[in-house]
């Protein structure tokens, strides 16, 4: 018979919340005042600094120009035929019609910039929320308050709560914050767990990177209904139904009928949809028949449905076992995702940047630690044992690509934040300890990602470079992706242009134009092709600008991609650009040759 575990400390009651509606005001309201107030005097934009940013405003503007709901291609990127993305309408939906209100009283670029600075500030809420309901569950009111400090200097010095910032990475943090809060009910309440199923389902339909946290989070559930049988027969059972149901509803309400049969890794498909479905209902049907069993038998069920589970995904989708961004073509890999700091591996951004190593694990490693102290102590060992489960799967997966390491943040507050409250406690017990006012003074502020974010920018390296002269300030010089600068080009008759691909974006943001490449790894063709352009001699380039019916040129000396193709490869078409050579069957357009840009346009054959 397997002893029993803490849960949490004395203070927190099974029937009531600390997290008030109150405590949520105060907290939301300052943390969205203090967003706008540091963000909004210095933009320059009303869309974010992401490229995904304003890749999902082109996607919104779509749908509202009246492409279909099942409809996620962007007919204008890529070759001909467009790109089919891999985004969730769930998160084109609110966002449209934010500015459809705002489109009532407001002309359309103001109620652009409107919804965009609501929506990400509207996201603050649930966060705050998650966090807090989190945070009290598992140490009580001080370790919420504390819990809630955290999440708030977290959410500041984040970028994806800012106006504009309208990617889904906001969302997920919410779902995560979320399901965590679910998961540390001390009542073990079916009504929590079937919540924390919902947005389990939602955070699958919304995007691939937090599958192996919600992987994480079913065996929790699953390894917690063995562990207490009969006591938590309830929540195991609404956890499972509520998943399943919910990622039924999503994938029916957002797959057009025709991909109904089509597995894909990096959206919900078939393949996500008819696992997690297998999942949760095998999960759903051994809880209702086994609870009454005893330890080991319901161990054999639990691994009898584990089974199940193993061979379905080795039948319908092997293949997303594997990264995704594995197969790219070598090119891509060399002249694009070497490039993308969140997808680099933590060996290979210690390699490019050590300062910067801090600000994406330490907090983290910090948290673990912390949640393995208390279970070895047993203190409130199991809900320790839930996050320390969450983290070790969060940090794991920011291990291979530094993007995960978001969820490890809001997943460490949780934990931080009942440690900073009891060693406050502790120090106002003994105000003349020094050295205990020390330790409280040092591990809060190793709590932040912000602390380590700013100790790296004191050492000589990139990220420090990056951060002094954000803080340093200054003018902002014209950059490739400005609309001034992109003007020219959209005076152009609508063409087809090939450009680098941090320009993509920003083509199709300003102009009417299709583009041959931005960097979306379902547009590997496109994204070839224009590295091909770059890499080949002048005579070459041409076949594959033809090929692709390219009708603008759009070169930008200063992009770190142009200067790494030109050195690639002296012969080729960007290095000779560089040069001032210029092949005759390029045109300069006249009022577009400063420094910033170069636009040519392809004379006809």
């Amino acid at each position: 018979m397997p002893v029993a575990l803490s849960f949490a400390t004395g203070e927190v009651p099974a029937g009531r919340c600390g997290m008030t509606w109150r405590v949520l005001a105060l907290y939301s309201l300052l943390t969205i005042a203090l967003l706008l107030a540091l963000s909004l005097p210095f933009a320059t934009d009303y869309v974010g600094v992401d490229n995904d940013d304003r890749m999902r405003l082109v996607v919104v503007r779509d749908l509202l120009a009246g492409q279909g709901w099942f409809d996620t291609t962007q007919y204008r990127l890529g070759l001909a035929g467009g790109t089919f993305m891999h985004w969730s309408r769930f998160i084109d939906l609110p966002i449209a019609n934010l500015i459809s209100f705002f489109s009532l009283f407001a002309g359309q670029r103001q109620a652009e910039a409107l919804a965009l600075a609501v929506w990400p500030s509207f996201l603050v809420v649930p966060v705050l929320f998650g966090a807090g309901l989190a945070g009290y569950r598992l140490g009580g009111t001080m370790a919420m308050h504390a819990t809630l400090v955290l999440t708030v200097i977290l959410i500041l010095s984040l970028n994806r709560f800012q106006p504009g910032s309208i990617d889904h990475h906001n969302v997920q943090i919410a779902l995560v914050a979320g399901i965590a809060a679910m998961l540390l009910s001390p009542a073990m309440r079916a009504r929590d767990h079937a919540v924390a199923g919902m947005l389990a389902g939602f955070a699958i339909a919304i995007g691939a990177e937090t599958t192996p946290l919600i992987g994480a989070v079913c065996l929790v559930v699953a390894l917690r209904w063995a562990w207490h049988g009969r006591a938590f027969r309830d929540a195991a059972t609404a956890y499972g139904l509520a998943l399943a149901l919910t990622v039924t509803a999503a994938f029916f309400s957002t797959v057009a009928p025709s991909r109904y049969a089509q597995v894909t890794c990096d959206s919900l498909s078939y393949g996500f949809y008819a696992l997690a479905t297998l999942g949760g209902g095998t999960l759903f049907l051994t809880a209702a028949l086994a609870s009454a069993w005893s330890f080991r038998g319901r161990l054999a069920a639990l691994a009898g449905a584990g089974g199940i589970v193993a061979v379905a995904v080795l039948l319908i989708a092997p293949g997303c076992l594997a990264n995704p961004l594995a197969t790219l073509d070598p090119l891509l890999k060399t002249f694009w995702l070497d490039m993308v700091i969140e997808a680099q591996s933590a060996i290979a951004q210690f390699r490019l940047d050590p300062a910067s190593i801090g600000s994406f694990y330490a907090t983290g490693l910090l948290a673990i630690v912390v949640c393995a102290r208390s279970v070895h102590r047993r203190e409130a060992a199991e809900a320790h044992l839930i996050l320390l489960a969450l983290l070790v799967v969060a940090f794991a997966v920011s291990l291979i690509q530094i993007r995960g390491s978001i969820f490890v943040y809001v997943l460490a507050a949780i934990a931080l934040g009942r440690m900073i409250a009891g060693l406050r406690a502790a120090a106002n017990a003994e105000p003349k300890n020094l050295k205990l006012g020390l330790v409280f003074a040092g591990l809060t502020l190793a709590s932040t990602p912000a602390t380590w974010a700013l100790a790296g920018a004191l050492v000589p390296g990139h990220s420090g470079t990056v951060l002094r002269a954000e803080l340093a300030g200054g003018a902002k010089l014209p950059a490739c992706t400005d609309e001034a600068v992109l003007a020219p080009l959209a005076r152009e008759p609508a063409g087809v242009v090939a450009a680098v691909s941090d320009l993509g974006t920003s083509i199709l943001r300003f102009s009417d134009h299709r583009v041959l490449s931005a960097p979306y790894h379902r547009n590997q063709g496109g994204m070839l092709t224009q590295l091909h352009i770059g890499l080949s001699n002048p005579r070459q380039a041409e076949a594959f600008l033809r090929g692709a019916g390219v009708t603008l040129l759009a070169f930008c000396p200063g992009n770190t991609e142009t200067q790494l193709l030109a050195d690639a490869e002296p012969e080729g078409l960007y290095a000779g650009l560089l040069k001032g050579d210029v092949p005759a069957y390029l045109e300069p357009v006249d009022d577009a040759q400063g420094g910033v840009l170069r636009l040519y346009r392809v004379k006809p054959e």
